[in-house]
């Protein structure tokens, strides 16, 4: 099963701490919100370093080459099987400029033309509950652990 590393941004206001999360580009996910957003991540390949993977997906993802302190936290398992490594940073970046990597694929199915779509089609900045109802349901332990770490480093 493949492995995927990814990259929690956080950034701490006067009062909470907010958590950096993207949303999947591409025509299957434009009408699904709550529980599709994610970590930047993606697939380790073969020889890589997870957290250089992680850092070179959210560069890719994002267009950000982020640097700073990298955390690491708890890997978890998706429902499909996938284990994903994470690593929290506290850095801030303008969500409203991210520029994403693209994909092809066949768009409509079946129709013989191919599309480009963006891997990552928007980002924000979330207060932890907001992130929970967002983040794909497996990965909400980033946001607790990193949540519980973040509360004692105040």
């Amino acid at each position: 099963m493949p492995e995927s590393a990814g990259i929690l941004l956080f950034r701490r206001t006067k009062s909470y701490t907010e958590f950096f999360l993207v949303h999947p580009g591409g025509p299957y996910f434009t009408k699904r919100n709550e529980g599709w957003w994610t970590v930047p991540k993606g697939e380790i390949d073969k020889g890589e370093e997870p957290l250089a993977c992680a850092i070179r997906e959210f560069k890719e993802e994002t267009g950000f080459k982020i640097k700073g302190d990298f955390i690491p936290l708890k890997s978890i398992t998706q429902k499909a099987g996938k284990v994903v490594h994470c690593w929290a940073v506290e850095f801030d970046i303008d969500a409203e400029k991210i520029v994403s990597n693209k994909f092809k694929i066949e768009w409509p199915p079946n129709s013989g033309s191919t599309k480009s779509f963006p891997e990552i089609d928007k980002a924000g900045w979330f207060d932890l509950e907001q992130a929970k109802i967002l983040i794909n349901e497996r990965q909400v332990d980033f946001l607790d652990e990193l949540s519980e770490i973040t509360s004692t480093t105040r």
